[in-house]
């Protein structure tokens, strides 16, 4: 039996239509059931301990501040260190420390550094003064430099420089008005104060 040419491709034709039906099909094949481990996966990542962890660190720095000015008892600590550090004494048209006002400058200097490190907002002036003799203009000048020498001192044992300011008096605000050596001697100084809170 002889089969006809357009018989024989039908006959083809069907047998790929038929092998692309089987391939569809084998492709098609449901997958396997993963329903059973979505719902698994999906619980066990659902901890939430690590959000309230993050809460929680970031609230202690907010919740306990560094006060910015010393407390009464700081402060009394200070006006007795200030105190003792206070008057240095200058030698005639000098701005150079002495070894006397070294020495008294250095007394209680590096406590009071200690302390001014934690109130940086807390500041101190150091005044400059000069005894009667001379012009108002001259002695304006020397004050400021002998406050600035003092101001030098303190800033290198550590007291931050942003925490001192200068002013000079000049022959103002004399402590003493006797005309002599003994009482000029007493107005040469430099005088470190605290500044009034703002």
């Amino acid at each position: 039996m002889k089969m006809s040419r357009t018989t024989a491709a039908c006959a083809i034709v069907l047998l790929t239509l038929a092998g692309a039906a089987c391939t569809k099909k084998v492709a098609t094949a449901p997958p396997p059931p993963p329903a059973a481990q979505t719902p698994a996966a999906v619980t066990t990542p659902k901890p939430t301990p690590a959000p309230a962890r993050t809460t929680t660190a970031s609230n202690p720095p907010a919740s306990t501040p560094s006060p910015r000015y010393p407390n009464a008892e700081t402060r009394a600590r200070i006006d007795q260190l200030l105190a003792r550090i206070s008057d240095a004494y200058f030698d005639y048209n000098k701005s150079s420390l002495r070894p006397d006002a070294l020495k008294t400058l250095q007394s209680d200097s590096v406590e009071l550094r200690n302390i001014l490190a934690q109130y940086p907002d807390y500041k101190l002036q150091v005044e400059g003064y000069c005894d009667e003799r001379g012009s108002a203009e001259y002695n304006l000048a020397l004050g400021d430099q002998r406050a600035q020498a003092a101001k030098t001192y303190l800033v290198n044992v550590g007291i931050p420089d942003g925490q001192l300011s200068v002013v000079s008096y000049g022959k103002e605000r004399q402590v003493c008005d006797e005309h002599d050596e003994a009482c000029w001697q007493k107005n040469r100084r430099i005088h470190v104060v605290a500044l009034a809170q703002k």
